[in-house]
């Protein structure tokens, strides 16, 4: 079976993708999981810039098969200063934890929302390196959400975000959705999986 490693030491992340590479025969892994850390500078203007950074730094470390992913998120009505872009962790120069995250976008939607919610769009980059050092990018996004200022009782660590974000068709957190939810609000990353199966 044939191994890539994603340039993240996010397990949700992996776990995003995982089952659809191992329907195409291919074994998603983490940096944690072969003991590696990365120590990079994601100094990118867009989030394919940062997910080639990411996959780049992996790549000269292991000369495998690799991918990195990246992510900008904007919330309709809320100021440009106080956008998140591509620093949805970062805030004023400090990372913060899921706990911070959270309490930090639920301040945001408490201020700018309506009705204690702000809808939001997702942006991602996609750079995947093959073992033979070629690359290619992919992005898409995701616009059928809103985030509300009460959290879910259910967490997923690493995607804190999940717990304030709702589908707006079934108006259900992130984390409650079933998987007959999941059918109706179509959410279908396989052309991601696709992508990255035909670039290896």
């Amino acid at each position: 079976m044939k191994q890539v490693i994603f340039a993240t030491s996010n397990p949700s992340k992996v776990k995003r993708f995982a089952d659809g590479l191992l329907n195409e025969g291919i074994q998603l892994l983490c940096l944690k999981d072969l003991d590696l850390k990365l120590d990079i500078e994601e100094n990118g203007q867009t989030a394919i810039e940062n997910a080639l950074i990411k996959a780049r730094a992996c790549y000269k470390l292991t000369h495998k098969s690799v991918i990195g992913m990246d992510d900008t998120l904007y919330m309709e009505g809320v100021p440009l200063e106080r956008q998140p872009g591509l620093f949805v962790r970062r805030i004023n120069g400090k990372t913060l934890n899921d706990e911070e995250l959270l309490e930090h976008y639920i301040s945001i939607v408490k201020e700018y929302g309506v009705d204690g919610k702000v809808d939001c769009k997702w942006i991602y980059g996609l750079a995947v390196i093959n073992e033979n050092g070629e690359e290619s990018v992919y992005t898409w996004f995701k616009d059928n959400f809103y985030m509300v200022d009460v959290p879910s009782e259910i967490k997923h660590p690493g995607y804190p975000l999940n717990s304030i974000s709702k589908y707006k068709v079934v108006d259900k957190y992130f984390t409650e959705v079933s998987e007959d939810d999941k059918r109706c609000i179509s959410v279908d990353e396989s052309d991601v999986i696709q992508f990255i199966v035909d670039h290896m």
